[in-house]
């Protein structure tokens, strides 16, 4: 039976997730960082910038959290699924995520994040010989 409406949900489901993106990002700057790879800044540039997008966007949904006072509390993990427990004003919706479902939901934020981070194109002129 469902306890929180849609909203309250998606805003506490979108947190969840966000933040979980937000940490495979710092490894990710932490991996090319220490990684073989011969031009860093570049990737490291866009990685920040994808983290600040998605701390910018975290904080805001941390403050709307806190103004209908919705929390997400962490119940379990193991090898297949991993168990949240969402509160809303003393109301309370226990949820069950197939890990592999939550690792394509992070992929789904990091794809968002990649997108905004990424300066527009600018159109490439041909020089005329």
């Amino acid at each position: 039976m469902r306890y929180l409406s849609d909203e309250e949900l998606q805003v506490a489901s979108r947190f969840l997730f966000l933040s979980m993106a937000i940490v495979v990002i710092n490894q990710d700057i932490q991996f090319v960082k220490t990684g073989p790879f011969k031009i860093k800044d570049l990737y490291i540039e866009l990685l920040e910038k994808m983290a600040a997008e998605g701390v910018k966007e975290r904080r805001h949904l941390r403050k709307t959290m806190e103004n209908k006072k919705i929390s997400v509390v962490t119940l379990n993990k193991n090898d297949s699924f991993s168990s949240y427990l969402f509160l809303c004003q003393g109301r309370e919706e226990k949820r069950n995520y197939f890990n592999p479902a939550i690792r394509n939901k992070v992929e789904t934020i990091l794809q968002e994040l990649l997108k905004q981070a990424q300066p527009p194109l600018q159109p490439y002129a041909v020089a005329k010989t």
